[in-house]
């Protein structure tokens, strides 16, 4: 689980924070059976699942990066490779990504990660006034401008999801 904050917030919630951002907590009953982490988490809070994003992270040439995509669809992972510069990425295991980002699986945030890895936003996250991403935790998603999001993280943008 992720290191807690001052306050009970998560490193997310704290890299906000800091930051000056502007962000809306949005928390939810995690069910413990669930598998769908991102469909969970759009319907407990009715929304659509092309508002709710989910951070994955990726093995590449050049090391781990991290992709946020629309839950309503999947990585291209072919296009996040290309977006960072490389020919070919896969998923990365799961113990090597929660060792590294600090969070468990289901509650990994693209903010407030132990290592800063390179990101990728998808572009479709430009096509609204505020985004929905994990928080940090299962159960908790933060709610913010996409460009926060890209500014804090660095990211860039691209066309990296592809119809599920």
């Amino acid at each position: 689980m992720s290191k807690k904050t001052k306050g009970g917030g998560t490193p997310a919630t704290a890299a906000l924070t800091q930051a000056g951002a502007e962000f809306t907590l949005h928390p939810y009953e995690h069910d413990p059976a669930a598998q769908a982490y991102g469909e969970e988490a759009a319907d407990a809070l009715g929304l659509p699942y092309e508002r709710i994003f989910k951070t994955l992270v990726a093995e590449l040439e050049s090391g781990l990066a991290v992709a946020v995509v629309p839950v309503s669809g999947k990585l291209d992972l072919k296009a996040l490779a290309a977006a960072l510069g490389g020919k070919r990425a896969a998923m990365a295991d799961a113990a090597k990504v929660e060792r590294v980002t600090g969070y468990v699986v289901g509650g990994i945030s693209p903010l407030g990660q132990r290592k800063r890895l390179p990101t990728v936003v998808d572009a479709s996250a430009l096509e609204f006034g505020t985004i929905f991403f994990s928080a940090g935790k299962r159960g908790l998603q933060i709610e913010t401008a996409p460009a926060d999001l890209i500014r804090l993280t660095e990211a860039v943008t691209a066309p990296i999801g592809k119809p599920a």
